[in-house]
């Protein structure tokens, strides 16, 4: 099972657990992300291409799924205003096995930063900017790279 939602909601981490451990894995892995204060942040928006945002975040997902043996791979998204301490994104993914649901996870949040269209403005006092793309980002995208 993939699921990929993406919208303003806030993220209920009880439900998406619950259909996460459906069936008879033997490990769940989650992250939760949420929304840091770092240096004064009021504000955090996020803007997305929809459908393409989608897209990409299944097939991230699909991908994690044939890799890992996945039953299940989760990722929730947030987009709009967020205040500090929101959630602003949820992975879980469920495998026979703690090592491969672990490492998917870790995988899932790494390449979803990278891969999935997604831009974030920042508010601190009453300047908005936008944030620009990290280079430890891509350093983490790259260490799940095949060759």
């Amino acid at each position: 099972m993939i699921r990929i939602a993406v919208g303003p909601e806030p993220i209920d981490i009880a439900a998406e657990m619950e259909l996460v451990e459906a069936g008879e894995n033997g490990a769940v892995a989650t992250f939760t992300g949420l929304v840091r204060s770092d240096d004064g942040v009021s504000t955090l928006e996020l803007e997305h291409y929809p459908g393409a945002t989608e897209a990409a975040l299944a097939e991230v997902a699909a991908a994690a799924t044939e890799r890992w043996s996945l039953a299940a791979a989760t990722i929730v998204h947030r987009v709009g205003p967020m205040r500090p301490g929101e959630r602003i994104v949820f992975v879980a993914t469920a495998a026979a096995h703690r090592g491969a649901a672990l490492d998917a996870c870790a995988y899932l949040i790494d390449r979803l930063k990278t891969d999935a269209p997604f831009w974030k403005r920042e508010t601190r006092g009453a300047e908005p900017r936008w944030v620009e793309a990290r280079a430890a980002d891509d350093q983490a995208a790259a260490r799940w790279s095949v060759d």
